[in-house]
């Protein structure tokens, strides 16, 4: 059974930093599909923020590309998103999510593995 912890979320004032993580069990990586970070913010459509494709490159959306940082401990199954120079509208619903399909590793529908999600709130 899948399963997928996050923590680290919070209320910071825009300019400060949050790192978050995300522990994984019962997925098996050798399967070399993607892991990564989504958000939702209320009235919005969930969206990719971060992720490890299935060869172990990174991706991001244009608009955190040079704040924030997806990283991974494989030793404890933990996967990372250190969060820097935070702006108000990145607040959201952050949730880590491992891929079920192949796809678009930015793209929601390809994931069917989800964690419950940490709320980032930047004021």
């Amino acid at each position: 059974d899948v399963q997928l912890v996050e923590s680290g979320g919070g209320s910071v004032q825009a300019g400060g930093s949050l790192r978050l993580s995300c522990e994984i069990s019962g997925y098996t990586t050798t399967l070399r599909r993607s892991v990564g970070w989504f958000r939702q913010a209320p009235g919005e459509e969930r969206e990719g923020v971060a992720a490890f494709d299935r060869y172990g490159n990174t991706r991001y959306i244009d608009s955190v590309h040079d704040r924030f940082t997806i990283s991974r401990d494989n030793a404890k199954n933990t996967l990372y998103l250190q969060m820097n120079s935070l702006k108000p509208e990145d607040t959201a619903m952050y949730y880590c999510a491992a891929q079920t399909q192949r796809g678009p590793v930015l793209s929601p529908a390809t994931y069917g593995y989800w964690g419950q999600g940490t709320q980032v709130t930047v004021s």
